[in-house]
């Protein structure tokens, strides 16, 4: 799949309901060069769980930072605010999973910043 940049950093859906048929949710990794993010949203119907597999992250979950380094894992739950931040000296990869599927694609992920607050910080 090509990657989506629209919310910062490099998205790839790998596991989803456009590439393999899936109904429960889907899977993918997310590749952020230091300082870049992903801005703020949140999921109003999906759990979303993250594992590190390479470089250090920190999200924000409701303006609360959390540290991640290579390794480590996440859970953010339903309707929680988060933010990703490569806040490494290197690439971060980060694998992520949200299920189960939003009724529709538009209610899967709402953000929460504005487009100009986007991009590396």
């Amino acid at each position: 799949m090509p990657p989506d940049s629209r919310r910062g950093g490099e998205l790839r859906v790998l596991l989803g309901p456009k590439t393999v048929g899936s109904t429960s949710g889907f899977m993918g990794v997310a590749t952020l060069a230091p300082g870049e993010r992903i801005a703020e949203h949140y999921h109003p119907y999906s759990e979303e769980f993250l594992y590190v597999a390479r470089g250090a992250i920190t999200v924000d979950l409701d303006d609360r930072p959390v540290p991640l380094a290579a390794g480590e894992a996440l859970f953010v739950p339903v309707d929680v605010r988060h933010r990703l931040r490569n806040t490494g000296d290197e690439p971060a990869e980060v694998v992520f999973h949200l299920g189960p599927l939003a009724p529709r694609p538009e209610l899967g992920h709402v953000d929460t910043e504005p487009p100009e607050h986007r991009g590396g910080s």
